[in-house]
């Protein structure tokens, strides 16, 4: 009988299959159903910033219906729609930042009450705003890691790369010092030296690192001529460029990595192990074919380590990385020139 029990940033996990952040992880119920359906970990529904600044935008724009929340010394301030001064704007910036990590504080709690997988609370920040600051109040609440959502597009035609780069750096080194629970990063492919940067990042003190982000990208309607997201669900073609550099990076890295975007069921998780990912994240994949998905995902892996007499999955975590096959090039664009040359 295989073993699919795993290491992940410290954590014993059953399996290496991770239910990925998503609104279907910001729902108890939902997440007990997972829990039901081996998932392996949950990464609970990110904390945006934006939900800070639009909470402010809202109470600044919603005159008496908030002057029960506000202190008493600012109602006068409320009254008046005085919000130029800056003593104003902070009070309410702190108000809303405290009334958003309050509920988000009570989720996690009400989650580590009702399942016993490992809860992987999430935090999506794009700044070096203020997240350190709830970092050590997320840890206090039961979460047994935490999983930073850093992106940052490299659109600032006056910012340099490594000034985009440091951002990363900041974030991390700010909220390790005030917790102890292993801190994840979630990130894109968006460097200037993909390798050497994840490299550096890996050593930065965080216990993994998830590839990739799968970041929202615009479309155009031709008819409406509005701005409109592209598909919201990952397709089963997009797992190959995570693949290839979990493959390129396998180790080299100085903490865990996760593989992520694109992993629709258990063949595609297998693939990203052999590579040389420690664990999986699926999302897409759950919305697409119910929660009870993820239980045929394990039970796939489970059936395929029997069928090649595998007993643990570090049996063949690895296996197929860039280290460890014979022609590694395969992994590199001397592979594609290869393929295609029969047909130039």
């Amino acid at each position: 009988m295989a073993d699919l029990s795993t290491q992940y940033m410290g954590l014993t996990l059953k399996n290496p299959v991770i239910a990925g952040s998503s609104g279907l992880t910001g729902s108890i119920d939902n997440i007990i159903k997972l829990e039901q359906n081996n998932a392996g970990a949950i990464v609970l529904k990110s904390l945006f910033e934006e939900q800070i600044k639009v909470e402010t935008e809202k109470m600044m724009n919603s005159g008496h219906e908030n002057l029960s929340a506000i202190n008493k010394g600012y109602q006068d301030l409320m009254q008046k729609r005085s919000y130029d001064y800056a003593e104003a704007l902070e009070y309410l910036t702190n108000f809303a930042k405290e009334h958003t990590l309050k509920d988000y504080l009570k989720f996690i709690s009400d989650v580590k009450s009702a399942v016993k997988i490992p809860i992987i609370a999430s935090v999506n920040c794009v700044f070096t705003y203020d997240w350190h600051s709830f970092a050590r109040r997320i840890q206090d609440a039961g979460a047994d890691a935490l999983e930073l959502n850093i992106y940052i597009l490299p659109s600032d035609a006056n910012k340099t790369s490594a000034e985009n780069e440091d951002i990363y750096f900041n974030i991390i080194k700010d909220i390790k010092k005030y917790v102890t629970i292993p801190v994840s990063i979630k990130i894109s492919y968006y460097f200037s030296s993909l390798s050497s940067q994840l490299i550096k990042l890996s050593k930065s003190g965080v216990n993994g690192m998830v590839l990739f982000n799968r970041p929202y990208s615009p479309d155009i309607d031709i008819e409406e001529f509005k701005i409109t997201p592209e598909h919201i669900f990952s397709s089963s073609s997009e797992y190959t460029h995570t693949l290839r550099w979990i493959a390129i990076l396998a180790g080299r890295m100085k903490c865990d990595i996760a593989a992520a975007t694109g992993i629709q069921d258990h063949k595609a998780v297998i693939k990203m192990l052999l590579a040389g990912a420690t664990t999986a994240q699926v999302t897409s994949t759950l919305y697409l074919n119910g929660v009870q998905h993820i239980n045929k995902i394990v039970t796939g892996i489970e059936d395929w380590m029997n069928r090649h007499n595998f007993k643990t999955i570090d049996d063949f975590r690895g296996k197929m990385s860039y280290a460890n096959i014979e022609h590694p090039a395969a992994y590199e664009r001397v592979q594609f020139m290869k393929m295609y040359s029969n047909i130039v």
